[in-house]
C-alpha cells in the first residue's frame, strides 16, 4: 500500500469513537492483512495505528470464531467476549483519548463493581499507569530474556549445533566459530546428541542420534505464550539458570467504589491567579545585554542558564534603546570603553528562564526614565532559575528579593546601612560584605551571613551601584545614582530558622507540617 492509501485509512478510522467500542466486519481482517506488509510505516498515522493494534490483538482462533457463519452479526452471541474488546490502545490517548478514559473507568466501576487494573489494562489495550491508583497488588511474571527471545524463534543453541553437524559430521573448529558454538556444543554433548571423533587425525563432531526434539525451544515458546505453569519446575529452573527467562514484578491496583462515588466528575471553576499568568521567560536582551553583560560571558552559557525552546526568540524591543545598548557593548560610550566585539541581535533575541530579577529592575528603570525621573524605591519577590548543581545550599529554581533605590547623591555607604538594618529586622546580625565584580554594578558587594547549623559563611545577596553605561543609555539623568540589590529568599530563611538543607525549605521534599505550624507574613498589615 502506498502513502496515499495509508493516509485515507487513517482519515477513515479517525471518525470512530474507540472508547465506546468498535464493531468489527470481515473487511477489517482483510485490510489488516494488506497493512501488515507496510507495518513499519503505520506508526506515522495515529488513528490507523490504533485500529491496526486492535485488530492485531485478535488470535487466529478468535478471527475464525468472529467470521464463522458469514459475518460478525451472526457470531456476536458466540464470541461476545471478543467482540466487546475495546479499541483504546495507547495511541488513542495520544490522539486525545485521555479525556474519555476516566469516564470509561467510572462507568465500568458503576456497572461491574471492583476490578483488577492489570486485567482491565490488558483488555482495553491502554497504558496501565493511566488507570486509577488505589490498593496495591503485586504479581510475579516470567518473561523471556533477549537471548531467550532469539532462541524461541531460531531454536536452542544445542539444537543449532546438532543441525550444523549434519549427517556427515563437521570439524569442531567450524562449530566453535559460531556465536552459539561453545555453549551449544557443551549442551549437545551433555544431552548425548553429538560425539567427538578424533580417529581421522582431526577433531570432528558426529551425530550420535538420528533426530532430536528441541525441548528448550518449546519451553521458551510456552513462556512467551504465558503458559509457564505447564513446564516442569526443574526444567523451568534450568532455563532460568541459563538466563533465558527472568522474573518480573508487576504491580497492579484493586479498584472499588469510594464513599463519594459518582459517574460524573465535577470540574469546579477556578479563579485566575497571578501565578497562572506570570511569565518567568525573559529575553536575553533584558536578562543580559541591558545589564551590560557581554554576549561571550560564561553566565550566558547553557551550563548556567536554561534556554527556552518554544518560543525560542523575542522580537519586540525599544529600537532606539537597543541601538544605544549595542553601541556601548561594541564601541563603548558614556565613559566606558565597551567590550570591543561584534554584538549580535540574534544572541539578544534568545529567550531564557530568567536567571535573576535584575532583568525586572532593568525594565522598570527604563520605564522610569521614559516617564520622567523622580526619586524611587522599588522591590520585587519572584522566582529565578539557574542551571546549578543541587546541594544543601543550591537549587535550580529559587526566589530572589530584588530592589532598587534611585536617587541623586546616593552612595555605597547608604546601601550598606540599608542591608545592615534590613537583616537586623530579620534577626540576622552577623554579616560580612565582600567586594566582587558584576558587569552591571561598580562598586559591587557580596553579602554573607554566618549559618550556625552549617558552621560556615553563606552568601545571601549581591549588591552594588549600577554603572553609568547601563543607566545613561536608558535616558536617566547623569546625576542620578541607582543602588541595586538581589537577595536569595531561601538562604536568609535557612539562617533565621536553623534549616541546614535548602531542599527542606523549598521543593517537593518540604515537610508540610512546617508550613502548617508557621504563621503567614501579611504584607498588608502594619
Amino acid at each position: 500500500m502506498d502513502e496515499s492509501e495509508l493516509a485515507d485509512l487513517n482519515k477513515h478510522f479517525a471518525e470512530f469513537s474507540y472508547i465506546d467500542g468498535y464493531t468489527l466486519s470481515p473487511s477489517d481482517f482483510t485490510t489488516h492483512d494488506k497493512v501488515i506488509a507496510c507495518q513499519s510505516r503505520v506508526d506515522r498515522y495515529v488513528h490507523l495505528k490504533r485500529w491496526f493494534n486492535h485488530i492485531t490483538s485478535f488470535s487466529s482462533g478468535e478471527r475464525d470464531c468472529l467470521l464463522k457463519g458469514g459475518g460478525i452479526a451472526q457470531t456476536r452471541s458466540d464470541c461476545h467476549r471478543m467482540v466487546d474488546k475495546k479499541m483504546t490502545g495507547s495511541s488513542s490517548c495520544e490522539a486525545g483519548g485521555d479525556m474519555d478514559l476516566p469516564q470509561l473507568l467510572l462507568n465500568r466501576l458503576d456497572t461491574d463493581g471492583p476490578f483488577d487494573t492489570l486485567q482491565l489494562a490488558a483488555q482495553l489495550g491502554v497504558d496501565h499507569q493511566k488507570l486509577i491508583l488505589t490498593e496495591d497488588r503485586s504479581l510475579k511474571r516470567v518473561e523471556l530474556s533477549e537471548e531467550g527471545k532469539v532462541m524461541a524463534e531460531n531454536g536452542s543453541h544445542e539444537a543449532n549445533v546438532f543441525r550444523l553437524v549434519g549427517e556427515n559430521g563437521i570439524e569442531q573448529a567450524e562449530v566453535m566459530k559460531q556465536p552459539f558454538g561453545k555453549i551449544g556444543l557443551s549442551k549437545a554433548l551433555a544431552a548425548g546428541w553429538v560425539t567427538v571423533d578424533k580417529s581421522g587425525g582431526s577433531v570432528r563432531l558426529m551425530r550420535k542420534v538420528a533426530s532430536i526434539e528441541d525441548v528448550v525451544q518449546k519451553q521458551l515458546k510456552s513462556v512467551a505464550e504465558g503458559k509457564e505453569c505447564e513446564i516442569p519446575p526443574k526444567a523451568l529452573q534450568d532455563i532460568k539458570k541459563r538466563k533465558l527467562i527472568m522474573e518480573v514484578n508487576v504491580k497492579s491496583y484493586f479498584v472499588k467504589k469510594g464513599p463519594s462515588f459518582a459517574t460524573v466528575i465535577d470540574k469546579p471553576e477556578l479563579d485566575l491567579t497571578p501565578e497562572m499568568i506570570t511569565s518567568y521567560v525573559e529575553s536575553s536582551f533584558w536578562n543580559f545585554d541591558a545589564l551590560f553583560q557581554p554576549q561571550q560571558h560564561p553566565a550566558r552559557d547553557a551550563h548556567d542558564t536554561f534556554f527556552v525552546s518554544d518560543p525560542a526568540l523575542s522580537f519586540q524591543f525599544p529600537e532606539d534603546y537597543l541601538e544605544r545598548v549595542k553601541t556601548v557593548h561594541a564601541k563603548g560610550g558614556y565613559g566606558s570603553r565597551g567590550y570591543n566585539y561584534d554584538w549580535k541581535i540574534e544572541e539578544a533575541q534568545k529567550n531564557v528562564l530568567r536567571t535573576h530579577t535584575t532583568a525586572v529592575s532593568a525594565r522598570q528603570l527604563y520605564k522610569l526614565a521614559q516617564e520622567g525621573f523622580k526619586p524611587t524605591k522599588m522591590f520585587s519577590i519572584d522566582r529565578v532559575f539557574r542551571n546549578e548543581t543541587l546541594d544543601a545550599t543550591h537549587l535550580a529554581e529559587f526566589h530572589q528579593v530584588e530592589g532598587v533605590i534611585a536617587e541623586r547623591d546616593l552612595s555605597l555607604a547608604h546601601v550598606m546601612g540599608l542591608f545592615t538594618e534590613f537583616f537586623r529586622k530579620c534577626g540576622i546580625t552577623n554579616l560580612r560584605f565582600k567586594p566582587t565584580y558584576n558587569p552591571y554594578t561598580e562598586p559591587s558587594m557580596e553579602i554573607f551571613a554566618y549559618h550556625e547549623g552549617l558552621k560556615k559563611w553563606v552568601e545571601i545577596g549581591n549588591s552594588g551601584m549600577f554603572r553609568p553605561e547601563m543607566l545613561l543609555p536608558m535616558g536617566l539623568p547623569p546625576d542620578v545614582n541607582v543602588a541595586g540589590y538581589g537577595l536569595s529568599l531561601e538562604r536568609p530563611t535557612m539562617i533565621r530558622y536553623g534549616i541546614d538543607n535548602i531542599r527542606d525549605l523549598f521543593g517537593p521534599k518540604v515537610n508540610l507540617e512546617m508550613i502548617y505550624q508557621n504563621p503567614l507574613c501579611r504584607l498588608d498589615k502594619s
